[in-house]
């Protein structure tokens, strides 16, 4: 059975790198309402990462995909405008090299002094996939992953590595400095064989929002398997940790929060659902068709309380929001780190606005203490506003 790990959750937020505004799509201006889209350029992404170290978040996600710009680059363009901040960065592993990807991962490790944690996409859509000319089977590209990543750990021991399996053959696999402390992996994947990859390389599994039994049944398997692989059996290994991935909707009160989500809904195009929908159902990916599965019925899409899957009914990806007062969302989070959960990565429409919701509202809720003072990324914010 699933157990709470000790100490403080690790809050985490979204850098919106296909752009940002207010609606859960791309929808066009609405008049009398601020509709208006937030470009993905340089100046605006800098203002979303510094605000959110300014916030006191642990890293902010960068993902990968078509639609995204590359995370690597987006990442190294702003470690100079961040002071405290992890760039947790997305990519695809088998689309470069294991022994490239270690010394990219070394340099902006080293470069930003260890603000540095991966988060490894092995892909679920086929078509999406082919894009970039791999064309291997979901369980071939996560028995692949498995193999890129032992390469990845090996070479950034400064040890020359030799490899030889299915997908690759290196010779002295190595990083010239390796990075310190060594960037923490997170993992994805609900399929069979997602869960087997991710037990054996993941130090943080991570996995969309469901219901909290639901995902305690994940964290629960996932740890077992991992259980199996004698993989923290030595003083030296780090217990595996668990991640979820979410938006959040949180205000002063619960009906604003909820108005806030009926908004979001009655504003997205019956067309852009049923076209989103449409490319959703033809996902390989089982995390995504559980997502999926969660907005199936549109009249019934709060599927556990304070749990909406309504972003699911046009995107894919995260398609859940924890949504309430903040003291409400502040409940939800204790049930998911109840059943195992310590990393919540977030995000809010528009990101700067919400991420201050949840800095302000439910952040200091966690406070060690449990007190009405403020945490010390709220004083500042308060200083600097006076």
């Amino acid at each position: 059975m699933s157990t709470p790990h000790p100490g403080a959750p690790h809050f985490h937020w979204y850098l919106p790198t296909t752009g940002d505004g207010r609606e859960v799509t791309e929808a066009t201006t609405h008049r009398g309402y601020a509709t208006a889209r937030r470009a993905p350029d340089l100046e605006y992404l800098t203002l979303v990462a510094e605000t959110v170290d300014r916030l006191g978040f642990e890293s902010v996600l960068t993902p990968t995909g078509t639609w995204c710009d590359d995370s690597w680059i987006v990442a190294s363009a702003l470690i100079a405008a961040t002071r405290r901040l992890k760039f947790l960065v997305a990519f695809r592993p088998g689309l470069i090299s294991p022994t490239l990807a270690a010394q990219q991962a070394a340099a902006l490790a080293n470069l930003s002094g260890g603000r540095l944690a991966l988060n490894v996409v092995t892909g679920g859509d086929q078509a999406e996939q082919a894009r970039f000319g791999d064309h291997l089977s979901k369980d071939e590209r996560y028995a692949r992953t498995t193999e890129f990543l032992d390469i990845v750990r090996h070479a950034w021991t400064g040890v020359p590595y030799d490899f030889t399996g299915e997908y690759y053959d290196v010779r002295g696999a190595v990083v010239a400095t390796p990075p310190s402390p060594v960037p923490e992996i997170f993992f994805g994947g609900a399929s069979e064989a997602g869960r087997e990859s991710a037990a054996r390389q993941a130090d943080t599994y991570l996995t969309w929002t469901e219901p909290p039994a639901a995902v305690g049944r994940l964290v629960d398997d996932v740890r077992a398997r991992a259980a199996k692989h004698d993989r923290f059996d030595s003083a030296q290994d780090k217990p595996l940790s668990f991640g979820i991935r979410a938006h959040v909707i949180t205000r002063d009160t619960h009906d604003e929060a909820w108005a806030e989500a009926r908004k979001l809904l009655d504003r997205m195009d019956p067309a852009t659902i049923a076209l989103a929908r449409r490319s959703i159902d033809g996902s390989q990916s089982e995390g995504q068709r559980r997502q999926a599965a969660l907005s199936a019925d549109p009249s019934n899409l709060e599927v556990h309380p304070g749990l909406w899957a309504g972003f699911g009914l046009v995107r894919g990806g995260a398609g859940t929001a924890l949504v309430g007062s903040h003291e409400e969302v502040a409940d939800l989070i204790q049930q998911y780190r109840d059943v195992g959960i310590d990393h919540f990565v977030l995000s809010g429409n528009p990101h700067i606005e919400e991420a201050y919701r949840f800095a302000e509202g439910v952040t200091p809720l966690f406070d060690e203490s449990r007190s009405d003072a403020p945490s010390d990324a709220a004083a500042d914010l308060r200083v600097s506003a006076s």
